[in-house]
Parts: structure tokens; C-alpha cells; sequence
């Protein structure tokens, strides 16, 4: 029997929890930075180890590009969260999350959309990822 446990499944837990919490209180409806500002709060008070709106250069074979993008939050230095506040996600969403993914190496990304009725989220592996473990 092979062992079946996610990669970061605790720091996923956290950073779900966290963000269901928030869109609890806030429900749908608001822009995402209303939820950015307010996720950020509930990171801080359930010390959850974040970056907000961090640079992160892109990479083409191994070698760093001039652009980047900037990232809603980088959790725990390995987690890429990317949110959203649409009436659906759209699959531009979860591709940008996939190419982020793929150009900056991290090992786990994560696209949570606020703008529903239910709090949406969707996991992503970065398997071209040696930092996988």
C-alpha cells in the first residue's frame, strides 16, 4: 500500500482554513483586494508564515528572465496562493497558476476563488519540480 499523503498537507490545511475563515465573514461579493487585505490579517493571527504581493522572477531553462510577476502570497516559502473574487473561475485561472508554477520552480500552488457563494479552491503539483519531496 503506497503512502497517500499530500505534499504540505498541514500547511494547506492552514491556508484553506484561513481562507475559508475570511470568506465566512466577508462572503462573496467584494474585490480581491478587500480579501487580499483581509487574508493577510488572518495569516498574521494565525502565524502562518506569508509573503504578500512578492516579486517573483520567471525562469526559461534554468536561466532567470527579465519579467515577473507578482504574486498575491508566497506561504511558507514553498506555497504559491493566487485569489481571486470571480462569479466562476475561468480556466485562464488555473493556467496562469500552472505557467507560475512552472517559471518560478515553487513545488505547490494553490488558486482559491472568494467571489462564489462557496469558498472554490484548487491544488496544483508542480511536477517538473526537483524540490518536490
Amino acid at each position: 500500500m503506497g503512502d497517500n499523503k499530500l505534499i504540505f498537507e498541514e500547511e494547506t490545511y492552514k491556508i484553506i482554513g484561513a481562507c475559508m475563515k475570511v470568506h465566512r465573514n466577508l462572503g462573496s461579493g467584494f474585490l480581491e483586494s478587500v480579501y487580499q487585505e483581509a487574508l493577510e490579517k488572518e495569516f498574521k493571527s494565525q502565524k502562518i508564515d506569508f509573503q504578500r504581493q512578492l516579486k517573483l522572477r520567471l525562469m526559461y531553462e534554468g536561466q532567470p528572465m527579465k519579467k515577473y510577476f507578482v504574486a498575491d502570497f508566497i506561504c511558507y516559502d514553498k506555497i504559491l496562493l493566487e485569489i481571486k473574487a470571480a462569479s466562476f473561475l475561468v480556466k485562464d485561472a488555473e493556467a496562469q497558476v500552472i505557467n507560475y508554477l512552472k517559471s518560478t520552480e515553487l513545488p505547490l500552488g494553490l488558486l482559491v476563488n472568494f467571489g462564489q457563494k462557496s469558498l472554490i479552491w484548487k491544488r496544483f503539483i508542480n511536477t517538473t519540480n526537483p524540490r518536490n519531496p
